[in-house]
């Protein structure tokens, strides 16, 4: 199947969500999305924008797409987090997730950072082994580390109580 790659525009943001709440079920996450298609327009497209995200198509359908924004490492200086790479169930094996991917490294290369870094579960060996095989290094000697709403909640409650 044919597909092409391009920049996300503000009307794709409901499609953006849709690929998003489908990797959450795949991850046993289904629950978890919070983020509104509201928040996707003002936080991609406005004043401060906080992502950039390209997008798969075929035959006229979003199908998938990858989701990056910058940051900063204190070892190496500027680097691009990937935050999502989705591939729709039916166009997996297309050649679509290796053309965001090089979207991606081509962007990152244009930004000329240092590094692109992402996450992937470590029961998800189909994606390990595409990113293998792509190259990157999958560092399972390190732990993803979170602080959720209620977390920093809490965090900053027993901060105020020790003072």
């Amino acid at each position: 199947m044919e597909f092409t790659i391009r920049p996300s525009q503000e009307g794709d943001m409901p499609e953006v969500l849709r690929l998003v709440q489908e990797l959450a079920i795949f991850e046993k996450e289904g629950d978890a999305v919070e983020v509104t298609v509201d928040d996707l327009v003002r936080d991609g497209f406005g004043d401060r924008k906080l992502f950039h995200c390209f997008i798969g198509e075929a035959d006229g359908e979003i199908v998938g797409m990858a989701f990056i924004y910058e940051r900063y490492s204190t070892w190496k200086g500027s680097v691009i987090h990937l935050e999502d790479l989705i591939v729709t169930k039916r166009m997996r094996g297309s050649g679509l997730g290796s053309a965001l991917l090089a979207e991606v490294v081509k962007y990152g290369h244009q930004l000329g950072v240092k590094r692109i870094c992402w996450e992937v579960l470590d029961w998800n060996e189909p994606a390990i082994k595409f990113y293998e095989r792509k190259g990157a290094n999958v560092m399972r000697d390190w732990d993803v580390v979170q602080l959720d709403e209620k977390g920093i909640r809490e965090f900053l409650e027993n901060i105020e109580r020790e003072d």
